[in-house]
């Protein structure tokens, strides 16, 4: 007999759906989806069939095909199915065949949704699956969310045979004479999960028969563990994280403060894209490497004086500005330069984000862009030239804002003005002045 019953009260203990709700069902023609679809029928929910082709094994995957048409018009469901070029997905986004696979579906799944209006979508993972995916996190490498393995629901999926074992399965379709298709790379160990399936667990039960009870009972455990940390995570992040204008600080004397520090900052900074490795490094570094600099694909860190400091990349690099004799105006960044020609010799004082230069001094065209590597200058009011490096150290210059700075340029070369900070001695308004060109920035955000 179909365990309608706890199939009905594990759907609702998790809150994966109701009678109402509109549900496609993700089916391959396998034991497990094949169980899932007839227990929704069973159970009187509205779902329809959905049933990918890859078109990685031939005349088999068209066998499956034409099972899961079949059983759609046996239950009376919708049937909707796709045929994949799975290879070429994965040669264009140079990624593995399952990932491919795995993106095509999902993507395709959310346009069904759109379409005919289904809400979740099915996926037939049983307590097996789970046993499988928390041990391939762990041969991989994971965190406490690895962990947890498959949950219940997840966004618009969700899981409803999860109360049930593989062998369980097996079990209700054999008495129910329900007939599914098997698909032959199911039984290939060249599949890390496959080989998990077929090597290890086997082993792992000869050392302990109830080892589904017991992974179920261990997940409660870690899912409860993972929301004590997420509820400890959220405290931290709203005394700790300031923002401000779009940049994360993190004050180092608070977080040497953390305990356990590596887990707590790594759960920090996870989201920017940062791992252990580099967490590791960091941690070294707070006493002793003030300028450290940190990458993830998305987000730079700066170790600064007594800050952390999180910046979102930017797509580019700020673009060179070239500014001829005839333009009054250029935009750099979040700024906007102003030039003002004037016959009187005016100088700018108190004002560092104006500079009075000595127009017959000008070569054009002049440019604007960032600082460099073995820039110098003649800094205003100092004696002799001076790295740039060197002088943002002096002027205590925040690392994450150095790339923001503009940075005149002369036709000759020279440097004439670090914007907001110090003008060159050299382009000074001087006695013999007869013509300035006055310089202006204004922030645009």
């Amino acid at each position: 007999m179909l365990p309608v019953n706890q199939f009905v009260n594990f759907i609702e203990q998790n809150s994966l759906f109701t009678p109402s709700t509109k549900i496609l069902a993700a089916v391959s023609g396998g034991i497990d989806s094949v169980l899932m679809v007839h227990l929704l029928k069973a159970a009187g929910y509205d779902f329809g069939i959905a049933h990918c082709n890859f078109q990685l094994r031939g005349d088999e995957a068209l066998r499956d095909q034409a099972f899961c048409r079949d059983l759609a018009t046996t239950l009376g469901a919708p049937f909707h199915t796709v045929n994949f070029n799975t290879e070429q997905y994965a040669a264009e986004n140079k990624i593995s065949i399952q990932m491919a696979a795995r993106d095509l579906r999902y993507q395709w799944f959310d346009n069904i949704n759109q379409q005919s209006g289904y809400e979740v979508v099915a996926l037939a993972h049983h307590q097996n699956d789970t046993i499988e995916t928390i041990l391939l996190n762990l041969t991989r490498g994971t965190g406490i969310a690895g962990l947890h393995g498959i949950l219940p629901k997840n966004g618009k999926l969700v899981r409803p045979l999860l109360f049930l074992t593989r062998a369980g399965i097996q079990t209700i379709v054999t008495a129910e004479g329900l007939t599914f298709v098997e698909d032959s790379s199911n039984v290939s160990a060249k599949y890390a999960r496959n080989k998990i399936r077929l090597e290890v667990v086997p082993k792992l039960k000869e050392l302990n028969p109830s080892l589904e009870k017991t992974f179920e009972n261990n997940l409660l455990h870690f899912r409860d563990l993972e929301l004590l940390l997420e509820i400890k995570l959220d405290e931290i992040r709203q005394t700790l994280l300031q923002i401000r204008d779009g940049v994360t600080y993190l004050h180092i004397a608070e977080v040497k403060k953390l305990n356990p520090i590596r887990l707590l900052l790594f759960k920090l900074l996870e989201e920017y894209g940062f791992n252990d490795a580099t967490i590791d490094d960091l941690i070294a570094s707070l006493d002793k490497h003030a300028g450290r600099v940190f990458e993830s694909g998305t987000h730079t860190l700066f170790l600064d004086r007594d800050n952390i400091i999180l910046k979102p990349k930017t797509t580019a690099p700020h673009a060179e500005v070239i500014i001829n004799a005839t333009d009054h105006e250029a935009n750099f960044g979040v700024y906007k330069l102003n030039l003002l020609h004037d016959d009187s010799p005016l100088i700018i004082k108190d004002n560092p984000l104006a500079a009075s230069i000595d127009a017959d001094k000008l070569i054009y065209p002049l440019r604007v862009r960032t600082w460099h590597e073995g820039d110098h200058f003649f800094p205003l009011g100092m004696k002799g030239k001076k790295k740039l490096s060197d002088f943002f150290i002096n002027q205590k210059v925040p690392l994450h804002q150095k790339e923001e700075i503009p940075v005149l340029v002369n036709g000759n070369g020279e440097i004439m003005w670090i914007g907001g900070y110090r003008p060159d001695e050299r382009y000074k308004v001087s006695d013999n002045t007869k013509k300035v060109t006055i310089f202006e920035l204004f922030k645009l955000t």
